[in-house]
């Protein structure tokens, strides 16, 4: 096929289509996990976003049995608009499994006693502790290892059968599917992280008996380094079923995504 003939075939709809598709697919390098890593160089995170919408945007303007895209300059502004919204949704829903992940890991820093030594994130540019960092390295490693990157960007294309380019998402529901996917971050952690937690409350409960039976013995120069080995050996045997936690969640939470995104009215 000649390149005169290929062109022929993007029409105005399928141009205004790619960058509709562009501006969903462009929240995932901000909030998702793995996607908006500062490991990745914004170029490349760019490129990688260019190329989802090309592959995605034939899928996209066929869904909504095929209503013709506006043309005129405002209503393909509120386009846009709703674009970045309905993936900054999406991708907020999978951001909060991963906001658990490093939440677990933070308060184990801070009951441990690792947050004292807190450097810069390399996954997400902050500052954390070194439990914070191993649990978000480990939750990347899980991510890529179970596909995680293929079931994102299959749910991403799954979202144009639930709200078409022509249409406007539920703000009512996707605000209450945001509000279920924040307010469940800590409950998670606890989840993430109750061996490691109980492990150490139960050795710091042990060493505050133990400073009231033997006053004499300095209870912090024995209790910290007890603590940091309890921590660190029930975190390597609890880190696999991380793994698998991780792994049951993310699936439900692109479903969730997938639910929250309905079509107005």
């Amino acid at each position: 096929m000649s390149p005169e003939r290929l062109l022929a075939q993007f029409g105005e709809q399928q141009v205004i289509g790619f960058f509709l598709v562009l501006a969903r697919v462009s929240p995932l390098f901000l909030v998702a996990p793995l996607f908006s890593s500062k490991m990745i160089p914004a170029r490349a995170r760019s490129v990688i976003a260019v190329g989802l919408a090309i592959g995605i945007a034939p899928i996209a303007v066929g869904a909504g049995e095929g209503a013709d895209l506006a043309t005129d300059v405002w209503t393909l502004g509120g386009l846009v608009l709703k674009e970045l919204l309905v993936g900054l949704g999406f991708g907020f829903a999978l951001a909060a499994l991963f906001a658990a992940v490093q939440v677990a890991g933070s308060l184990l820093d801070a009951l441990i006693g690792f947050s004292f030594g807190a450097i810069v994130d390399p996954v997400t540019g902050t500052n954390g502790g070194v439990l914070n960092q191993l649990y978000a390295l480990v939750g990347v490693m899980i991510f890529v290892a179970i596909d995680g990157d293929a079931w994102v960007i299959q749910g991403l294309a799954r979202s144009y059968e639930a709200v078409p380019l022509a249409s406007a998402p539920d703000i009512g529901t996707l605000v209450e599917g945001a509000q279920l996917a924040f307010g469940g971050i800590f409950g998670a952690a606890v989840q993430i992280c109750a061996p490691v937690l109980l492990a150490v409350v139960l050795t710091d409960v042990a060493f505050g008996l133990l400073n009231k039976v033997v006053p004499q013995l300095n209870v912090f120069a024995v209790g910290f380094p007890a603590k940091v080995t309890v921590g660190l050996v029930l975190v390597g045997a609890s880190l696999p079923f991380v793994a698998g936690w991780i792994d049951d969640e993310l699936q439900r939470s692109v479903s969730s995504a997938l639910q929250t995104l309905r079509v107005d009215g």
